[in-house]
């Protein structure tokens, strides 16, 4: 049953029914709509502020897990990182040390992987910052292992080539035992037997008879083999690869010419007194990248201990050389 509203008049003294006309109906109406509207909306927010909905709740959780990822993902970059960074050091400070290789240049390492276009692709994502940050680290550590790479077939050539680099490396005396009378001078400043000043003598000098045989320290090429009636007199340059040159001067008499591939122990020539000399003997220099070394530190398939000591001892004492 209808329910109707009264209205009461006081003239005579009864309650009269109200009559609602259309436009008072349809402004109950959209009232009690509106109301229930900002009634809703005002539920939303509360619960919404203080619940999530389920969607929420199952995003919120990947969230969770992608940090968690995240954090171990970079764990592992660190590892990677770590395990490269000893790779790099052991290849500078070890393998390469081993083969008088020079170490591959920090520039290298740490080369950029592109340009700043490379990465616009990724711009779309909603986690730009940390997928880029992922993958510049990615494409660094890929850049660092591919210079290693290189670096190691590079070393895997040269111990291809290990044993030919022993062979050419100078490491025996370019005169017999037998034939020495004695090592007449070493290396460092002694009293010039001409000139008679002091002066940096930067080889060794071997005496022995003249026509005593001469040999070649390390395989090689002969690069120079000149007749001079000055300075190292007739002279022979051995050039053995890698770096390393040796001198023999004041010769007699030549047994190779230029061009030719010796072996260590061949015989090249023979003791003389050519050029600035006093007395019959070899001159013997080694020299590495263009400076000459101590040859003192290259007769080790030569000597035993013992004789070594005693070559140290004599080529150290100071005195008078034969050139």
């Amino acid at each position: 049953m209808a329910k109707h509203k009264y209205k009461f008049n006081p003239e005579s003294l009864s309650y009269v029914k109200v009559k609602r006309t259309s436009k008072q109906k349809l402004l109950n109406i959209f009232t009690y709509f509106m109301a229930s509207i900002v009634l809703a909306v005002v539920y939303y927010v509360v619960f919404y502020s203080f619940f999530d909905s389920p969607k929420e709740k199952g995003l919120k959780r990947q969230i969770s897990e992608l940090k968690v990822n995240y954090e171990l993902i970079q764990e592992d970059f660190k590892s990677a990182e770590q395990v490269l960074q000893d790779l790099q050091e052991r290849d500078d400070n070890i393998y390469r040390t081993i083969f008088e290789a020079e170490p591959v240049h920090s520039s290298i390492r740490e080369a950029g992987t592109g340009g700043s276009d490379v990465y616009g692709n990724l711009e779309s994502s909603e986690n730009t910052e940390i997928v880029v940050q992922i993958k510049k680290r990615l494409d660094k550590i890929m850049k660092k292992i591919y210079v290693q790479s290189v670096s190691y077939d590079e070393i895997i050539k040269l111990a291809k080539s290990k044993e030919q680099m022993l062979a050419s490396i100078p490491a025996v005396q370019p005169i017999s035992n037998k034939d020495l009378t004695r090592a007449a001078s070493g290396w460092g400043y002694r009293i010039h037997p001409i000139y008679k000043i002091r002066k940096f003598h930067e080889g060794m000098d071997f005496t022995a008879p003249t026509g005593t045989d001469i040999y070649a320290t390390g395989d090689g090429t002969i690069e120079i083999v000149e007749s001079s009636l000055r300075g190292y007199g007739n002279h022979i340059v051995i050039n053995h690869g890698y770096g390393y040159r040796t001198l023999y001067g004041h010769m007699n008499s030549f047994k190779v010419k230029v061009g030719q591939k010796v072996k260590r122990g061949d015989i090249i020539g023979t003791v003389g007194n050519t050029g600035l000399s006093t007395a019959p003997h070899c001159h013997y220099e080694v020299s590495i990248n263009g400076n000459k070394v101590n040859p003192i530190n290259y007769y080790f398939n030569d000597l035993s201990a013992t004789e070594y000591e005693k070559m140290i001892e004599i080529s150290g004492k100071s005195g008078q050389t034969f050139d």
